[in-house]
């Protein structure tokens, strides 16, 4: 999804809300007309009415240098912004993004050779894109999503045996299965999730204790030039996404225990016709 979707938190019409709406709003405005003062000044005052952050005030100020970026988006934003454009998420990833990510691990697994897989998690499933995409060489296929009426599309499309919503890191560390155990995959798909996150650190340490023996963990990132980062790990992006450098995912990879097999360059999507560079990965658990 873009981020550059302008839009104020989804309220109700309140006069708190109200002021939520009209900071938000003029917060945007001046963002767009180069004062990036006058924004920090708007930002804040929305962050002030609306403490669970549901419009990404937080990732905005980090875009304009105001605040340092945060280790991950404010889950109220990520299921704000998706549940908003649930009806027309596809149409806008695919038809006006570019977006084929899921298309580009099916080939990648097929050219690594790897597969079939008996049970699979799909993280930040969305509509259920990547499970369509790798139907033909999965049989258990599982989708969590933190957007519930995004879930409810994917649960429409008939490709996952189960569906949860929830946030993905929380997903790996707490999920049990009603008699209290805790399952494990055999690949954890996770597309268009890392440009949410920022720190990968503990979403890589769930992943570790939720995959099966030599398991293998596929995901998407955006990335920037090495010089744009200064050093930095990670990074919020001119398109109020994450951005991770190539080498803090590389070396948060070896830490936690994985082999990189492949880590391709990509064109994740368009943003207003350009292309976003990052990569594509496949791991595999030592």
């Amino acid at each position: 999804m873009s981020e550059h979707d302008n839009h104020s938190p989804d309220v109700e019409d309140t006069p708190e809300n109200e002021a939520l709406a009209e900071a938000y709003n003029r917060g945007l405005e001046l963002q767009k007309a180069g004062d990036f003062k006058g924004a920090e000044q708007a930002f804040r005052e929305a962050l002030v009415l609306d403490p669970l952050d549901s419009g990404g005030v937080s990732i905005r100020l980090a875009a304009i240098g105001a605040e340092n970026a945060p280790e991950k988006m404010p889950d109220a934003y990520v299921s704000t912004l998706f549940d908003q454009h649930a009806d027309v998420f596809d149409e806008i990833l695919v038809d006006e993004l570019g977006y084929c990510v899921p298309l580009l691990l099916r080939d990648m697994i097929q050219r690594l050779e790897i597969g079939p897989f008996f049970r699979v998690l799909d993280l930040g499933c969305g509509t259920g894109l990547t499970g369509m995409a790798l139907a033909d060489c999965t049989t258990h296929r599982t989708g969590v999503d933190l957007s519930e009426r995004i879930v409810e599309l994917a649960y429409d499309r008939e490709v996952y045996e189960d569906l949860y919503v929830g946030e993905a890191v929380e997903f790996l560390q707490d999920f049990e299965e009603e008699d209290g155990s805790r399952p494990n995959w055999d690949l954890i798909a996770a597309t268009d999730v890392f440009p949410y996150l920022g720190a990968v650190e503990p979403f890589l340490a769930g992943a570790v204790g939720r995959l099966n023996a030599r398991g293998y963990l596929a995901f998407s990132t955006e990335t920037l030039g090495k010089s744009v980062f200064q050093g930095k790990d990670y990074m919020v992006g001119p398109n109020n996404r994450f951005a991770q450098a190539e080498s803090y995912i590389r070396s948060a990879l070896d830490a936690a225990g994985f082999d990189i097999l492949t880590m391709d360059p990509i064109t994740v999507r368009l943003e207003a016709g350009d292309p976003v560079p990052g990569h594509l990965v496949m791991a595999q658990l030592r």
